[in-house]
């Protein structure tokens, strides 16, 4: 189903959102939570494995320290409060890729608790709150082989893969978030994006949300705009990019309505989200916490973090994304405006790089916001995704600046470096795109553009000079665009006795 903007205008107009999301952060440790297996991704399947995270009889486990300060780590960096006594507990539920048939995880004693992050939208400053961090160990994966969309519906049968039971996993945890309206789903998906440059920026996962170590369960409901009621949540699970979080929530939304439009109502569940067509199907009820039976962890004991060893991890603090996009703004003497566009389309770190590669802030932004910008949404793809480099766009930038290319023989250039034809330069010698400004060459086609346009020849021999774009024009189109505009225009004007 593709919604459109009106019909999604039509449900904002009549139903508030409330958004939450629970982001599973897999934590880049050398070893699991509870035991000495290696985490290393990619591995031949069922060989990383022990006693303790295959949960055989007697084994026990013993916490990964590496874990605990990452997720006290990020605890600080979201100005979360620190517990001083915590502990974890069973999570106790049967799915075949849990090998203990329970988790360890934690429940109403987490690691970080009230924090805060905040996210700019369309000059608008969206502070999302956090209700929790805490720390547990994922699960298998399951695979499912015979059927056509990789789920066990209508598969023949499926396999189990335990080497990534036991990985560090922190769970992070938003309070429900109001207010946003229709900028909702552009809010999640910013939320998920602040909260993947701030774990990149402690350096405590790869965040590589296409294997599955950042994935976002996003949940939303609506009510009626005059209503003080919240409506019934659904959880989306699973969520494996920043486009398809912003997607998620849209199409709940517009699914939302339409069944609230029907006089029916909403359903707690999970829902399973498809990346193919944007939309989600119902998956089962959704869990209440009672439904786990959490206890205390029997086989470990407390955590309990002084507060001197946490001032020490606050130190170690790195510039936080906050930070550094005040301090690059005013470097690239941007407004706030533009810093948020910046931001917004994930072009930072591309920019900074097209800078560093020798290119100026204001013809890096101009390509990364421009065209490339809109190869990546015709693409459906995150502009870090397309095939150019940050070096390959500074090195466009430079053979503008030198004259070589206009900006129309630039982008036929940039072009060929998406399609693989090799770096700037070894594309215009390709193509043959450099500009003609030798006035020799350009002579015979400057002549031809006045004798095709008498008219207008003379009204720039009576002293009109704007009325020289024309023949500009003209020349430019009969050159294919490689003429030297400036040149073109000293031809025609000398030719015409106004030079």
């Amino acid at each position: 189903m593709t919604v459109t903007t009106s019909a999604y205008d039509d449900v904002v107009a009549r139903y508030a959102p409330v958004i939450g999301l629970e982001t599973h952060v897999e934590l880049g440790t050398v070893s699991k939570m509870f035991c000495g297996c290696s985490t290393v991704f990619g591995a031949e399947p069922n060989t990383q494995v022990c006693p303790v995270c295959l949960g055989l009889p007697g084994a026990l486990p013993v916490a990964n320290a590496a874990a605990i300060e990452a997720t006290i780590l990020i605890g600080l960096a979201l100005n979360c409060s620190i517990a001083s006594w915590c502990r974890f507990a069973r999570k106790n539920y049967f799915y075949p890729d849990m090998p203990k048939n329970f988790q360890i995880s934690q429940y109403d004693e987490p690691l970080c608790t009230d924090g805060w992050v905040e996210v700019h939208r369309d000059g608008a400053v969206h502070r999302i709150e956090i209700e929790r961090v805490h720390l547990e160990e994922d699960t298998g994966k399951s695979l499912h082989v015979g059927g056509s969309t990789g789920r066990i519906h209508g598969a023949t049968h499926s396999l189990v893969d335990f080497n990534r039971a036991g990985i560090p996993l922190v769970e992070i945890v938003t309070k429900p978030v109001t207010g946003t309206g229709a900028r909702a789903p552009e809010v999640a998906r910013a939320y998920v994006t602040e909260l993947r440059d701030i774990l990149r920026a402690l350096d405590v996962s790869d965040v590589r949300m296409e294997q599955g170590s950042m994935r976002c369960d996003v949940n939303t409901s609506l009510s009626r705009v005059d209503s003080e009621v919240w409506g019934t949540r659904s959880e989306t699970k699973n969520v494996n990019s920043l486009r398809s979080v912003e997607r998620a929530v849209r199409s709940e939304m517009i699914r939302q309505a339409a069944v609230l439009d029907a006089g029916q109502r909403v359903i707690q569940e999970t829902r399973h989200f498809h990346e193919n067509s944007g939309e989600s199907t119902s998956g089962r009820s959704k869990e209440e916490a009672t439904d786990y039976r959490y206890f205390p962890e029997p086989d470990l004991v407390p955590l309990a973090p002084d507060t001197d060893r946490i001032e020490r991890l606050r130190a170690t603090l790195p510039e936080l994304p906050s930070a550094r996009r005040r301090r690059l703004q005013g470097s690239w003497s941007l407004s706030d405006g533009e810093m948020d566009a910046v931001a917004n389309a994930g072009a930072l770190d591309l920019i900074e790089a097209t800078v560093q590669a020798g290119a100026s802030a204001e013809d890096a932004r101009k390509w990364w916001l421009g065209d490339l910008s809109r190869q990546a949404n015709e693409a459906g793809a995150e502009l870090a995704e397309l095939a150019v480099t940050p070096a390959q766009v500074a090195q466009l930038a430079a053979l503008v600046a030198a004259g070589r290319v206009n900006d129309t023989l630039a982008r036929q250039a940039l072009a060929g470096v998406l399609a693989g034809e090799g770096d700037p330069e070894q594309v215009i010698i390709a193509r043959g795109l450099e500009v003609v400004s030798d006035t020799g060459a350009l002579g015979t086609a400057v002549d031809e553009a006045i004798a095709a346009a008498p008219d207008i020849a003379a009204k720039v021999r009576a002293g009109k000079i704007a009325a020289a774009g024309a023949l500009v024009g003209a020349v430019m189109k009969a050159t294919r665009g490689k003429a030297d505009a400036q040149v073109v225009r000293h031809l025609i004007l000398t030719r015409l006795g106004q030079g």
